[in-house]
């Protein structure tokens, strides 16, 4: 099954290809939310600007219902050095659209575009575009400044893009998709001293390998077996010179999960395993947990909708509902924990050739764009039929 052509597919591509070459880091959307205003006004909808400091809202009424729902796409670009060749390719240094949000910009304009033309729908369609998803947490600073309160919409849902899955394919599941994200920091602090006499101090060092080793046990000894769990341990800093042995070690990390209770067991077992090396090795550990996304998790009714949704416009054996969730995270998880909603997953085509998200060698994959316009129409159609 393949979409119906849109008319201005290639205006779209271009759209999508400018926005790649000029990408912008959170909260520095200036330029990108300035061609989505401007490109919402020329559909003619009604625009709001400045939401989540760079954030885009565009409104599009039809009829006469006064029923709402929310589209959401997402803006920035990431801090990366882009190695790619093409002409689109990014002329902004270090940074780079690695994760797809200029595509997802496009199809969310492109959608816009298409309504407006042609509505075919019966109430209040909000088109959301928010700023600084890659761990600024732009969706709950739009939150923050009253997006549901100024559009108090009875469901939101998103997309992403998904390398490894074809283009025409769309994985749509219930419950938790993404998983929370925490990251950590532990220090240990020793009795720092000349690497010749080690029985004078306390290595710090030592324990932080000890420590690093026991946290490999939490998922696997303090977890049921059927939740899953990560506990990565991403940085070791420890010590200046080659002859000393340091008074204090850092350790930082990551913790992912997706569901609250087994966030706090983790927890509480790296606090466990920190107090035990303390105490064996005769030195001080600390931990900070710093919270950041919480789990993305779908609402039963809405993943149904959305499934229904996909399986009308790419046909139901393209429709996959058996995917395993990501341990990546995604700041959607806010406005899902504050409306129903869905998020979605579609194919960006073969994951080679670095063509993953967040790889240098990453691009959007326009052959998606017509895809991801036509399941936004449809699912506005139906979530708002006309009588």
């Amino acid at each position: 099954m393949i979409p119906a052509e849109l008319p201005f597919l290639a205006e779209l591509t271009a759209l999508r290809r400018d926005i790649h070459a000029h990408p912008e880091l959170a909260f520095a959307e200036q330029r990108t939310a300035a061609i989505v205003a401007g490109e919402l006004e020329r559909y003619g909808l009604e625009v709001h600007r400045g939401l989540g400091r760079t954030g885009v809202v565009g409104v599009l009424r039809a009829g006469t219902s006064p029923r709402m729902i929310g589209l959401r796409a997402d803006m920035d670009a990431l801090p990366v050095a882009e190695l790619n060749e093409f002409p689109h390719h990014s002329k902004h240094p270090g940074k780079m659209h690695a994760c797809g949000h200029d595509g997802h910009t496009a199809m969310l304009l492109g959608a816009a575009r298409a309504l407006a033309v042609q509505p075919g729908f019966d109430g209040i369609a909000v088109f959301i575009f928010q700023p600084a998803e890659e761990s600024e947490g732009g969706a709950a600073v739009m939150i923050e400044d009253g997006l549901f309160e100024r559009f108090p919409v009875e469901a939101v849902f998103g997309m992403h893009n998904w390398p490894g899955i074809p283009v025409g394919e769309m994985a749509v599941m219930p419950g938790p998709v993404m998983a929370g994200t925490c990251a950590f920091e532990i220090v240990i602090r020793g009795h720092g001293c000349h690497a010749a006499m080690p029985h004078q101090g306390v290595d710090a060092i030592v324990a932080g390998a000890q420590l690093v080793q026991a946290l490999q046990t939490v998922v696997s000894r303090t977890l049921h077996p059927c939740d899953a769990g990560v506990v990565s341990v991403t940085q070791f800093h420890a010590g200046e010179a080659w002859n000393v042995i340091p008074e204090e070690v850092v350790l930082r990390g990551t913790i992912r999960t997706f569901k609250p209770e087994v966030q706090e067991a983790v927890e509480r077992a790296v606090e466990r395993l920190c107090n035990g090396v303390a105490a064996a090795n005769g030195a001080q550990i600390g931990v900070r947990f710093d919270h950041r996304y919480p789990p993305t998790v779908n609402s039963a009714a809405e993943a149904e909708f959305c499934r229904n949704v996909a399986a009308e416009v790419l046909g139901r054996e393209r429709v996959l509902t058996d995917v395993l969730p990501s341990m990546g995270a995604e700041d959607f998880a806010y406005m899902l924990r504050e409306k129903p909603g869905c998020y979605v997953w579609l194919g960006n085509g073969p994951g080679t050739g670095g063509c993953t998200l967040h790889n240098p060698h990453y691009d959007f994959n326009d052959d998606a764009l017509a895809w991801g316009v036509a399941y936004w129409v449809e699912l506005v159609r139906r979530a708002l039929p006309a009588a």
